[in-house]
């Protein structure tokens, strides 16, 4: 019979190209149905989540032990691991064989027969005594809780052990081991099949990271998705098998099966005359008797002929020349479609991958192992050949694993102790960040402490929270009018506004300005020079306006500490957040500006009050809500400001009203009393600032320094080879390359970490995903140490608020400005909750000021401009 006649016989075998792109394509939608939390149950191909969420990184040391079951013959291993850069891995295994007889017997004999083989191994190696991690690979389909739980699904490959299905076997290996007194813990490696992303994995909570997806693939076609492919042949396999209709796609394709269906096929044919005379002999009819490695043998490039002669002579033929012919071209169609099929399987998760990442080109290493794969002479040419046919657009290597699952086994246990023990040792660093409710409460007390010292004449020269007077003692009351113009200067960029105010039935405020940065060259030269350039850019927007000629009254929002003595009069006590202009400090800031303008003889400006930006906050918001008596701000730098009682600010004559105090409390902590809760990096960024020693407070929550107490620790971590695999990039190094707004993107980052790796990218760092969660924590961690202690502050200035007044209760509206309080995922709610808890008794709303500061400073001079021109009349 020619090889033509055979080929067109077995036609149904021969699969086209596009049929494994179809059959690629119905895998990819069952692996979807697999990880979907509704559709899992009724999938075929279960997906199952292995709890392995890393691979090596080369830096895994130790002695382990492993355990590889997977069929008739199982291994003991002892893989010692060690990392001096070397990366050595050093391997002794034995193989034990397991009888029939326990196959089918009892669970508990199966697990106490492989302990006992264990005991036999360790003793071999004298190393009976020590306690080893063990890795288990248990190569059947399990459904997985935990790395070290795996509950069978179903027993295939022959086994049908009773009383194991449904049940732990991590927890039955465990059982048997302490019967044996057997020193080893037992963990559970898999058959990994591919990482897949976290956020895809509907039975495993949390979306960050991925994981190993155990795929059970031998299950594909279970539901009938195959049926139009499956031959007489394939149905016949599945009808004598020990689980009928249970894994179909694994008859179709495995070593178990590939003998039985060539032998399945030389029956058929010699049924009907057409190999071998007609002839059948009881060794041809009996199952099993064509194994899988005489398909190996056969199809050898020389000898293949004569090995086919031989075998088939042994099963009691007479083969011809022809018949032998025939039997080598049935084993190479059905050898070919195991290839194209696995092929068209694997390109389906390559595709996947591919997807996931988001990439143009996937280039990716597949590991093999596997007897088919290793001894037949051209499966893995032809599985190779596949993939690359059905995925023209990526680069995959196949690299064959040599010492196979075992070694997987005791590399995922290894890989488990790493990532335990630096997992430990980055809790124990991070543990200085983390704030207990009785600490919050402490720095609480202490703030208001600190409140009370700032407001005492007696005390207030020698404290760190100055509380200084800001001379407004009134919120707009809603019959102020007229256009103002504003300064806004707080950072390295600053705003010039013209705010028009109405009243009556058209109340509102309307607003124009333009924003001007400062060059750090001016932040850091003369005041003349940094005052000249003010008023240079106030011109500019003069002349932007259209409105060269007029003489408006101005209010100048500038947000350093300065001492009042006038709502018209400032003088700076130290400059913050980066400036350094000389001839400032100690100087009324009103009259420098007044001096520019007059230096430049262009026009003329009313200056009537300088406000701090939370003052200017705390009046933007108080147009809105009649209840905002504060002020705070969260962005490059912090500070906060309230409504006091006249009788409390001792720095200022009368007892009636109120005024609103600028707490400064950036400076709280500088008199040393913070110190237990300040960390070794919070003392790192401190050192190296440009004010060592000063806003202790506002370098622990302010945007200017949060990226910075992030990237020492960062440094930290990889220092210890806790990160980065110990790799340090150059950029790293860099004071303030990490930027604080890197901690908003990072945890506002849903899109698989995408975000955050393209920021470490960026810092020249070649992160895994497990940095990326790594440094993702990192941020959290800062980020809400630094919105709780602001909580904290705040809790101490309600209190003193509502026992100013000598409430039970008080109501009280915040109003709030800044970046990282706007833009920063998490910090808004984390301090909200932190208040709440802190100041139970106070019910506290917060307000976000939409227009800043500089809208805040044009309603203060329009207040008082209408409290002017009412004593005036």
């Amino acid at each position: 019979m020619s090889t033509f006649q055979i080929d067109k016989y077995l036609y149904h075998m021969r699969l086209s190209e596009e049929t494994l792109q179809e059959v690629s394509q119905r895998f990819r939608k069952e692996m979807e149905k697999g990880l979907g939390a509704d559709t899992n149950p009724t999938a075929s191909v279960k997906m199952l989540p292995t709890f392995v969420r890393s691979t090596p990184d080369g830096t895994e040391d130790g002695d382990f032990l492993a355990l590889d079951l997977g069929g008739t013959n199982f291994r003991v291993l002892r893989v010692k691991v060690s990392d001096n850069g070397l990366q050595k891995v050093e391997m002794e295994n034995q193989i034990y064989a397991i009888p029939e007889e326990l196959m089918r017997g009892s669970g508990v004999q199966l697990f106490d027969h492989i302990a006992e083989c264990l005991a036999n191994f360790m003793e071999k190696l004298k190393i009976k005594d020590k306690k080893l991690p063990l890795g288990f690979t248990f190569s059947f389909p399990c459904h997985q809780t935990k790395l070290d739980e795996s509950i069978l699904v179903t027993w295939t490959k022959g086994f049908k052990c009773s009383s194991v299905e449904g049940k732990d076997v991590v927890s039955m290996l465990r059982k048997s081991i302490k019967k044996r007194g057997v020193r080893a813990w037992a963990g559970t490696g898999t058959n990994a099949c591919y990482m897949e992303e976290m956020r895809h994995i509907d039975l495993v909570e949390g979306d960050e990271g991925r994981m190993c997806i155990n795929m059970e693939w031998g299950a594909f076609g279970d539901d009938g998705v195959l049926n139009d492919i499956r031959t007489e042949f394939d149905q016949e396999i599945d009808m004598g098998s020990l689980n009928p209709g249970k894994q179909l796609f694994e008859k179709m394709i495995s070593g178990m099966y590939m003998g039985e269906l060539v032998r399945l096929i030389l029956v058929k044919m010699a049924k009907e005359g057409l190999l071998f005379g007609g002839n059948l002999t009881p060794d041809l009819l009996t199952t099993g008797h064509f194994e899988t490695r005489y398909v190996s043998a056969i199809e050898k490039e020389k000898e293949g002929l004569q090995k086919a002669h031989e075998i088939l002579t042994k099963l009691g033929l007479e083969p011809s020349h022809e018949d032998c012919v025939a039997t080598l071209r049935i084993c190479q169609i059905v050898s070919t479609r195991s290839a194209n099929l696995c092929g068209a399987t694997l390109a389906a998760v390559l595709r996947r991958i591919k997807e996931n990442k988001g990439v143009e080109r996937l280039r990716s290493t597949v590991g093999v192992d596997g007897s088919v794969y290793k001894k037949h002479p051209h499966f893995a040419r032809r599985l190779h050949k596949t993939v690359r046919k059905l995925l023209p657009d990526c680069e995959i290597r196949f690299t064959r694993s040599e010492d196979g699952s075992g070694k997987g086994a005791a590399m995922v246990t290894a890989v488990a102790y790493r990532l335990a023990a630096q997992h430990k040792a980055r809790q124990k660093i991070l543990e200085a960040l983390k704030l207990s409710h009785e600490q919050l409460l402490e720095v609480k007390q202490r703030m208001r402490i600190e409140m009370e010292n700032g407001l005492g004449k007696e005390t207030h020269a020698e404290a760190t929270v100055k509380m200084l007077p800001t001379y407004v003692c009134s919120t707009p009351d809603g019959t102020e009018k007229g256009d103002f113009l504003a300064l806004d200067l707080g950072g390295t960029n600053f705003r010039v506004l013209l705010v028009r105010v109405r009243n009556g039935m058209r109340r509102g405020v309307e607003m124009h300005n333009k924003i001007y940065s400062i060059p750090v060259e001016i932040m850091q030269g003369t005041g003349e020079e940094l005052f000249d350039h003010i008023v240079h850019c106030i011109s500019d927007f003069l002349e932007y306006m259209g409105m060269k000629g007029v003489s408006l009254p101005l209010g100048f929002t500038f947000s350093f500490p300065c001492q009042q003595t006038n709502l018209d009069e400032g003088i700076l006590l130290k400059w913050t957040k980066g400036f350094k202009a000389t001839g400032c400090e100690g100087e009324d800031v009103v009259n420098l500006l007044k001096e520019a303008i007059h230096r430049r003889e262009e026009f003329d400006l009313d200056v009537v009050a300088v406000v701090n930006d939370t003052v200017g906050t705390m009046m933007t918001c108080g147009y809105e809500d009649p209840y905002c008596e504060v002020g705070l701000i969260v962005g490059t730098g912090s500070n906060a400001c309230y409504m006091e009682e006249m009788r409390n600010v001792e720095l200022v004559e009368g007892e009636e009203g109120r005024m609103c105090v600028n707490m400064e409390w950036g400076a709280f902590g500088d008199n040393g009393c913070l110190d237990d809760i300040r960390t070794e990096f919070d003392l790192a960024v401190d050192e190296l600032s440009l004010n060592p020693g000063k806003q202790r407070f506002e370098k622990m929550i302010s945007g200017m320094y949060l990226g910075e107490i992030v990237r020492n620790i960062l440094m930290d971590f990889t220092k210890r080879g806790l990160l980065f695999r110990g790799r340090i990039s150059e950029r790293l190094k860099t004071r303030g390359i990490f930027e604080t707004k890197f901690l908003s993107q990072i945890e506002s980052d849903c899109l698989a970490l995408l975000q955050v790796r393209s920021i470490l990218q960026h810092l020249g760092l070649e992160s895994t995903c497990d940095d990326s969660i790594i440094v993702k924590e990192v941020c959290a961690v800062v980020a809400r140490r630094a919105a709780q202690l602001c909580g904290a502050g705040m809790a101490a200035v309600v209190d003193k608020i509502r026992e100013n007044r000598g409430l039970d209760f008080l109501k009280v509206t915040v109003g709030v400005d800044g970046t990282l309080y706007k833009l920063h995922p998490h910090f808004s709610t984390i301090m909200h909750e932190t208040v709440k808890q802190l100041s139970p008794k106070c019910e506290v709303t917060f307000l976000q000021s939409e227009d800043g500061s500089g809208k805040g400073a044009a309603l203060i001079t329009a207040v008082a401009c209408r409290i002017r021109e009412a004593g005036q009349r």
